[in-house]
This record gives C-alpha cells, sequence and structure tokens, in this order.
C-alpha cells in the first residue's frame, strides 16, 4: 500500500476494498476523499482510502483488499503545470 501523499488526500495510491460486513462501520467519506476515488482505478462500491480509515475497536478484524492497480500521477508521467 502505497500512500504517496501521506494521508493529506492528494492521491489514490491508497485505494482499497473495504470487507462490506465492516464498510457500514465506517463513517461516510468526506468529499475530498470522494474527490480522489473518482480518480482510482478499479473503482468498487465498497471503494476506500485507506488513509482515511480510523482504526478502532469495532473494526477489530476489518478486512482490506488491494485493487489490482493503483495511479500514482507522479510516477506514472504526470508532469504538474504551474499555477
Amino acid at each position: 500500500l502505497e500512500g504517496a501523499c501521506e494521508a493529506s488526500l492528494a492521491c489514490s495510491t491508497c485505494h482499497v476494498y473495504v470487507d462490506r460486513r465492516y464498510f457500514d462501520l465506517l463513517p461516510q467519506p468526506e468529499e475530498e476523499e470522494e474527490d480522489m476515488l473518482d480518480l482510482a482505478v478499479f473503482l468498487q462500491e465498497n471503494s476506500r482510502l485507506g488513509c482515511q480509515i480510523v482504526l478502532k475497536k469495532e473494526l477489530d478484524g476489518i478486512r482490506l483488499t488491494m485493487p489490482k492497480a493503483t495511479r500514482n500521477f507522479y510516477v506514472d508521467g504526470h508532469v504538474p503545470q504551474p499555477h
């Protein structure tokens, strides 16, 4: 699990699938997380950014699955444009 942006919600490299038994125990994603998930490859209904999952006692045993691939714009050829 890469986590290239160090949990700053600036990438989707920590994209994971949350086991359905635990998905509803998570709080709803913030708009910024949803925006980053829109950029993730192989998006599913149970997709979340791993960096936004805060581990709590009720999540003990949570199962996360990684997608086949992630997209890291800076490694995968993205060249940022000056503002």
